[in-house]
């Protein structure tokens, strides 16, 4: 491929082939952000890097600026062997770790910058080549038809402008993984543990010769030492032999334990307004036992999710100290106390909204939480009572039984308006949260409900006071794009209505795995279920707003939201029970880009428990996926297969992270 761009001086060369050989349902967020990058005058707009109207300047197109003498030059990038018009994705990747290419519109400073961009790129060609396991592989580069050893030489020699730059690789055959070995040495040699040896650690003799798949080898070792006890490990020595006769690659490792050592004491340091004792407290590391990389790893991830820190960094001492101990310090920088946002939203069913939120993320130095959020819907309604609003008010205190154990408690206040029912409600609660595992949590509380609502059975009025329980177990390796795992809930609530002197028992379970079947997430299979079941002594006796309802982007994707349900005179009435399946399967496309195909099924009862008596309603559809730095945004379209009263020909749904 030849590239270039226009210089100062007017040259403009094309881009050409060469012949060589080488959100909730049916709402999306209008994010603030977005409109605080467009304040300044724009004419020319870009999203997620695609420029999608207007022209660009001269000043889009080269980036010159505090640059002395910028130096333009073009380039030819040769792959030996590759069709011209289909090239393959290893050139397409070598193409992308040039800095030739994908930096030519930021001119370098004189020939000399132009000399020092290409000799990087030898470097990098090169490792890209030996990290695909192409270890006879050739990089010539040539600078105006001298060869780059010979032009870094005599730099003043190079005159042409723009400069012309010939890139062949030449990537020859590809190695293999032949006779691979791991060796330890040090105190662990003498404990009899079970250490990995080089095929457990993923050097298979004959697989491809990938210099990843050493260093991730390399990385596996010492993280197993310091997972057993042994937190100086480190890689002595490696040796590789690439023998060109058999286009075989000879692994050797050689690894020093260190001493055995259990964690010391713990110190804290970088902390301003919070408590150094409560962080160090909550950490938890057990000080004289075994050091375990993972303990490392979990305290850290319990640190962060306090929302308090904008860094964290643990930091172990150089060496033991006189009892066998290895002193450990937490070196941390706060963010700001105080933080809010708002946003707006629009959905075709429910029409415009507002939210927004203020936050104290550390009221009295121990990471309590003071949340008050807000969000006015229903907009542009004719009737003001179709407003919708919800205002919340909550507190948090993290590790109050220990650092295990939270507490929180909060008082809402929440008007909804969906087509089928009309609610007012007033809640209080507090709950204890303890984590059991780094999978399983338990939440356990107490809730005082009240509510007046207007639904197909008239006005009623309800006063719950309940004893709400939620477990969970949740093994997914990323909550807004899992490829792997399984996430479980289970929620039951019993609860006495003092106005109607009934005793109610609110129960729901959902449960979703995801299967990656190609790479680790190329091709991905996710699926839930859920049901829910209300032991009442009638539909009429549960609130309206606590019934089951499905449809919408949460459930049946494609029906209006909540407007599948048990059904009286031609109005959904919401059930004592439901039945839902999910099932999707997701495919990633580029590293930014995916597609997306999903069933979604269901019914909801008047029954205490499914009866069937209901046909499961089908929504079908398929999506987009676009892959962001804060997780993957969503756009959805489901089609409804047996549309109701109600029920649009087809839904819309976007927002930020995979639907479940």
């Amino acid at each position: 491929m030849h590239y270039g761009l226009k210089n100062q001086t007017g040259y403009r060369t094309t881009v050409r082939s060469w012949t060589g050989r080488g959100l909730r349902p049916f709402v999306f967020m209008i994010s603030l952000w977005f409109s605080l990058t467009a304040v300044a005058p724009a004419y020319a707009f870009e999203l997620f890097g695609f420029h999608l109207w207007g022209e660009k300047t001269d000043s889009e197109e080269t980036d010159t600026v505090g640059v002395p003498d910028p130096t333009a030059y073009s380039v030819e990038f040769r792959v030996v062997g590759e069709n011209e018009d289909h090239p393959s994705k290893i050139e397409k990747e070598l193409q992308s770790v040039s800095l030739l290419v994908r930096e030519i519109k930021q001119l370098p400073s004189g020939t000399s910058g132009v000399l020092a961009r290409a000799t990087k790129d030898f470097e990098r060609l090169i490792g890209k080549l030996y990290e695909d396991g192409y270890y006879g592989a050739l990089v010539e580069i040539t600078v105006a038809e001298v060869p780059l050893n010979q032009a870094l030489l005599h730099p003043e020699k190079i005159t042409q402008r723009p400069v012309p730059i010939l890139v062949v690789v030449n990537r020859g055959p590809q190695f293999h993984i032949g006779q691979a070995e791991v060796f330890y040495r040090g105190p662990i040699t003498k404990e009899q543990l079970d250490l990995p040896n080089a095929q457990a650690l993923g050097l298979i003799e004959g697989a491809p010769a990938f210099s990843s798949s050493v260093v991730s080898a390399e990385k596996k070792a010492v993280q197993s030492l310091k997972d057993q006890g042994y937190p100086f490990a480190k890689v002595e020595r490696r040796q590789l032999l690439a023998n060109h006769a058999n286009r075989a690659l000879k692994v050797k490792i050689n690894l020093l334990s260190g001493p055995y050592a259990r964690f010391g004491p713990v110190t804290v340091s970088g902390t301003v307004k919070m408590d150094p004792h409560f962080v160090r407290e909550y950490a938890n590391i057990p000080q004289g036992s075994q050091w375990d990389a993972d303990i490392i790893s979990a305290a850290e991830s319990k640190l962060r999710d306090l929302e308090v820190f904008s860094s964290i960094r643990f930091e172990p001492a150089k060496k033991l100290d006189q009892n066998g101990e290895l002193p450990l310090t937490i070196v941390v920088a706060e963010r700001p106390r105080k933080v809010f946002g708002f946003g707006a939203n629009y959905s075709s069913n429910e029409g415009v909204g507002v939210e927004g939120y203020w936050r104290h993320r550390n009221l009295f130095g121990q990471a309590e939480r003071l949340s008050i959020t807000g969000a006015v819907g229903q907009l542009l309604a004719v009737d003001n009572e179709q407003i919708e609003y919800a205002a919340r008010v909550t507190f948090e205190k993290p590790g109050v039984l220990g650092p295990l154990t939270s507490f929180s408690t909060s008082a809402a206040a929440v008007q909804e308006n969906p087509d089928n029912y009309r609610s007012t409600s007033l809640t209080y609660d507090l709950y204890l949260s303890r984590e059991f595992t780094d999978a399983l949590s338990v939440r356990a509380g107490g809730e005082v409900y009240f509510a007046k609502e207007r639904d197909v059975f008239g006005r009623n009025d309800y006063f719950l006071i309940g004893l709400p329980i939620n477990l969970t177990y949740d093994t997914r390796n990323d909550t807004l794009n899992p490829t792997k795992g399984v996430d479980a809930t289970l929620f039951f609530e019993p609860a006495y209505d003092v106005r109607g002197k009934t005793e109610n028992l609110y129960s729901n379970a959902s449960i979703a795995s995801y299967l990656p079947i190609m790479g680790e997430d190329q091709l991905v299979l996710a699926g839930r279920v859920s049901t829910g079941a209300i032991i009442a002594p009638s539909v009429r006796d549960v609130p309206a707003a606590r019934r089951f309802f499905l449809g919408g982007g949460g459930t049946i994707r494609g029906y209006a939201y909540k407007n599948v349900g048990p059904r009286i005179d031609d109005q959904v009435a919401g059930g004592r029970s439901f039945i839902l399946f999910n099932g999707e399967i997701r495919s990633k496309i580029t590293e930014n880009l995916g597609v997306v195909g999903f069933v979604d099924a269901g019914a909801a009862y008047l029954t205490q428990f499914p009866s069937f008596d209901e046909t499961l309603s089908i929504g079908v559809g398929g999506g987009i996926r676009y892959f962001t730095p804060v997780g993957p945004l969503r756009l959805d379209v489901g089609v409804p297969l047996d549309p109701k009263r109600n029920d649009p020909p087809l839904a819309l749904y976007i927002g930020l992270s995979q639907a479940f």
